[in-house]
């Protein structure tokens, strides 16, 4: 411990030397003057430019893909120019010009790392990659980089039997990110790929793509701690403390992960699948590892956990096919034609554009009520995604627009009053007197 706090008093030591002498020097500091008075000046001619031609290039659809990434980097890239310029100029003189060749190097580093980044569509990974690639960068420029990275190499810490240093630490999370976001990169372009194959059903999909991430994710986590130099069968002392852990407060987050699983594999439901459950209708948007998103008609959003698709009762209402049969009962006044009624419910049905003429739909007569004839009317729709209470309404609209039109009624509810006469009461209570007597 006390030869790493030497070394690293030195290499801070070494740090100083090298700031005090190559940057506080007369003709450093009058270097850095300079080029910063040079980034003014290529940052207000960039405005001015901006200002007086607002246009610009933007006419040409090349330039307007490409202005986002080439926008920023106007006045960097003119930075540099200028500076190298008067680099040149410098070494004709034969000045020194250490600050210039540090700044236009650190520049035009910045110029290739933001460039390279600008294809990460995730701006704070890119800002994160951008700083770090710069980092090192810079390091390597000033020529502090190997030094570095000796000093990390010599800060070991044990971990179990076997010792591990910063720098393998440091290069264990780097290619961790790394392979992760690689990982992630391969599953999406496996998603859309899965996606352009005909013979591959929304749950097969999905399944494949969840199975690739996990494995492709997990293989990434390995490889990254066997890069360190670190035994994997150190983890073999967690699997108890973890199963443990699965087993108390992770109980439900499995089970709905496993029920998600279940459901993926047996197909009951994918995506794009009208259901009901737990008075919930609408479609399935997609398939998550703890959850189901069902979108309802109102536009609402309902994450159901996968566990209850699995436990409890799920109407699918597109499991086997997409065509579904809906039920409208109608009820009509006993002084009503009934088979006028019937055929008006059958017209009033073929209608609305949404319902099937094959199968027909058909009318049935299924009793007889205290006030009135009970008819069921049974049509079939094709789309329910699309919703199967609406269908119902305009069907219900033109039977009672037709009824109206055709002399068909509506019963009211009825009621028999038997009025008793006070002659009649009055006898009831006076005969058993009498034959008492």
């Amino acid at each position: 411990m006390n030869e790493l706090i030497a070394k690293a008093e030195t290499w801070l030591a070494t740090v100083v030397v090298w700031i005090d002498v190559t940057l506080l020097s007369y003709q450093s500091l009058v270097q850095l003057g300079i080029i910063l008075l040079l980034w003014g000046i290529s940052w207000g001619i960039v405005r001015l430019v901006r200002f007086m031609f607002p246009v610009g290039l933007g006419r040409y659809e090349i330039y307007r893909r490409l202005q986002p990434q080439l926008s920023p980097l106007y006045d960097l890239l003119l930075w540099a120019v200028m500076i190298g310029l008067v680099k040149a100029v410098a070494d004709q003189k034969e000045i020194s010009t250490t600050a210039f060749n540090i700044a236009e190097s650190l520049i035009w580093a910045w110029i290739v790392i933001r460039l390279a980044t600008s294809l990460i569509d995730n701006r704070e990974i890119a800002r994160l990659v951008r700083a770090f690639a710069w980092g090192v960068a810079a390091l390597n420029i000033v020529g502090w980089l190997t030094p570095l990275i000796e000093f990390l190499d010599q800060m070991t810490f044990s971990l179990g039997q076997g010792e591990v240093s910063a720098l393998g630490i440091l290069t264990g999370v780097l290619t961790l990110v790394f392979l992760v976001w690689l990982a992630l990169i391969s599953t999406n372009f496996l998603e859309s790929w899965l996606g352009k194959v005909q013979g591959v059903n929304p749950s097969a999909r999905v399944l494949l793509s969840k199975i690739a991430r996990i494995v492709l994710i997990a293989a990434a986590f390995l490889f990254a701690v066997s890069s360190v130099g670190i035994d994997l069968t150190v983890f073999a002392v967690f699997g108890g403390a973890i199963g443990v852990g699965l087993g108390f407060g992770l109980q439900k987050v499995v089970s709905n992960f496993v029920s998600g699983v279940i459901l993926l594999m047996d197909r009951s439901i994918k995506p794009g699948d009208v259901v009901e459950v737990s008075g919930t209708y609408g479609r399935i948007n997609k398939l998550a590892g703890r959850y189901t998103s069902v979108i309802s008609r109102d536009g609402r959003e309902h994450l159901i956990p996968n566990e209850d698709m699995v436990t409890q009762t799920v109407v699918n209402w597109t499991f086997s096919h997409r065509m579904v049969r809906r039920h409208l009962q109608v009820g009509i006044s006993y002084k009503s034609d009934v088979d006028l009624a019937m055929k008006l419910m059958v017209e009033a049905a073929e209608e609305v554009p949404r319902v099937l003429d094959d199968p027909a739909p058909r009318v049935q007569l299924r009793g007889f009520g205290d006030s009135s004839i009970d008819l069921e009317l049974r049509m079939w729709i094709r789309d329910a995604k699309n919703g199967v209470s609406n269908v119902a309404s305009d069907v219900n609209y033109l039977i009672w627009k037709k009824f109206n039109e055709h002399g068909v009624e509506f019963p009211y509810p009825q009621r028999d009053i038997h009025i008793v006469s006070d002659e009649k009461k009055a006898e009831t209570l006076v005969a058993p007197s009498a034959e008492k007597s």
